[in-house]
């Protein structure tokens, strides 16, 4: 594969953070009285910026705050889990190395707030590795659109042709491929029920980074 770009999705495929963020949400509902999200509300919310899950709650529950004090809340209960106890997924850190050193240009595009991002990058010691960090905030729109993925590549200097997306959910897949983006796809347990839409969506699918066939899909 002749590709000099690659964009990385945060959750669920760097770093092993989906459960925390699932439990966030029920925990924030709870404070409030409410029970757990349901599985449709949840599939909606897969896809949208936290200002759009913020509106989302805001509707469903009738919530009396703006969908800024609900974001700074659920951020506040997040950073606890990026300072301390999110993990990186097996072999992560080993296949950035040697992606840098292949000469690829880095950078994340995630739905979750860059501060928060970053905060995690760099307790696990790889945001050095990232030319910056993107959010589906900055843009306005989720990954249901491919603006994030757009102009991430922008930012990086390179187009669709020439960059690979890596992804964990079947929505941003999607969203990705018909950008005509490259895709690497990488298991994460939370979308079990996706599984083999995306295998069959995948340019290159894998359980972990540190799979040898995602090192010869990218040449390195």
């Amino acid at each position: 594969m002749n590709k000099k770009f690659a964009i990385f999705d945060m959750d669920g495929t760097l770093v092993d953070s989906m459960g925390f963020w699932n439990q966030l949400a029920d925990e924030f509902l709870a404070r409030r009285g409410f029970p757990p999200l349901s599985p449709e509300l949840q599939e909606e919310s897969i896809a949208l910026t936290m200002e759009g899950t913020a509106n989302l709650f805001i509707r469903a529950y009738g919530l009396p705050e703006t969908p800024e004090e609900i974001c700074a809340e659920v951020n506040g209960l997040m950073e606890k889990h990026y300072r301390a106890d999110v993990p990186l997924k097996p072999g992560a850190a080993d296949l950035l190395g040697r992606m840098k050193a292949a000469g690829f240009e880095m950078c994340i595009a995630s739905s979750t707030n860059p501060a928060l991002i970053d905060i995690c990058l760099r307790r696990l010691g790889v945001r050095d590795y990232f030319e910056f960090l993107l959010s589906c905030e900055e843009v306005g729109e989720g990954k249901n659109r491919p603006t994030v993925y757009l102009e991430a590549a922008r930012r990086l200097g390179g187009s669709p042709e020439s960059t690979v997306i890596f992804e964990d959910i079947l929505v941003a897949s999607q969203t990705a491929k018909k950008a005509g983006f490259a895709l690497g796809v990488v298991y994460d347990a939370n979308s079990d029920v996706e599984q083999e839409q995306l295998k069959a969506l995948a340019d290159c699918y894998i359980t972990r980074w540190d799979n040898p066939a995602l090192l010869e899909w990218l040449g390195i």
